[in-house]
């Protein structure tokens, strides 16, 4: 994702699809379209009021999960 911030910031602030992790609760994986069947997944947890990023990485598939945006 070196180079690629931009996409990261508007996957974070402005997401097509916000999923909560099945295995952790805090962890959230934010959704946003690069192009059909392609997106950038932002994956941060929030603890003790704090939000930091855990990882970002492509994708061709969504993962399984409760949707929390939109409903």
């Amino acid at each position: 994702m070196d180079g690629r911030e931009s996409e990261l910031r508007a996957a974070l602030e402005t997401p097509d699809e916000v999923r909560q992790s099945r295995t952790d609760a805090s962890v959230f994986l934010f959704y946003k379209a690069e192009q059909t069947r392609r997106w950038v997944c932002a994956v941060a947890k929030r603890q003790d009021d704090n939000g930091f990023l855990i990882t970002a990485y492509p994708t061709d598939a969504i993962k399984e999960g409760v949707r929390v945006w939109p409903k």
